[in-house]
């Protein structure tokens, strides 16, 4: 049955919702046409994320709430299934999980060129790693490449990823990201299939 309502909880600050609008133009205006609505909420730290989507389990009952976090670690293939565990969910919660591995900057290592038109001629994009899969990235090293990437910048990605996280997001293509990113590309067919059932 197609959603009518589709709300999707991301880790992070109020700061990159520009950022993830952009980014799931695609959807959004699948859901558009399908008169669906889509909302995308902050939920800050991974563990109040985690609480806005057990609030929104209960209080939007009627729409498809999606959880959007970091990993945190290598894909060990039961992230969704031992998140419900250490929560109290039901199993069946798991298919509404989906995840950034190791966080949310591998889809930056997704497309390095994006992260080169951000910030400009005094980035040095060979200090980030080359490997194509980005989710095999692990997150020290996703951390050390920005910061070696960026120490030449006036302003350092760390130092503000606030304000700089957002911005990269409308610049990154999602295509490229998808194609890295296994987890990003099970997101948008998930919700891309759904929309394409028959509505109520």
């Amino acid at each position: 049955m197609r959603p009518t309502e589709i709300r999707i909880y991301y880790e992070g600050s109020k700061a990159l919702k520009p950022g993830f609008d952009r980014f799931f133009d695609e959807l959004k205006s699948k859901a558009r046409n399908c008169r669906c609505q889509f909302a995308l909420i902050s939920g800050g730290p991974g563990s109040e994320t985690c609480r806005d989507f057990a609030t929104a389990l209960k209080t939007h009952e009627d729409a498809w709430n999606i959880l959007l976090v970091d990993s945190e670690g290598p894909d060990n293939l039961r992230l969704s299934d031992a998140l419900c565990e250490r929560q109290g969910w039901a199993k069946s919660r798991s298919g509404s999980i989906f995840w950034m591995v190791e966080m949310m900057e591998s889809w930056f290592h997704s497309d390095k060129d994006a992260l080169e038109i951000f910030y400009g001629s005094q980035f040095n994009q060979k200090s980030l790693k080359p490997n194509p899969k980005v989710e095999e990235i692990p997150k020290a090293d996703l951390v050390e490449g920005l910061r070696n990437a960026t120490r030449a910048c006036p302003k350092g990605y760390f130092e503000n990823k606030a304000s700089h996280g957002g911005k990269i997001l409308e610049l990154l293509d999602p295509d490229r990201v998808r194609r890295a990113a296994p987890k990003c590309k099970k997101l948008f067919d998930a919700i891309s299939i759904s929309l394409s059932y028959p509505p109520a």
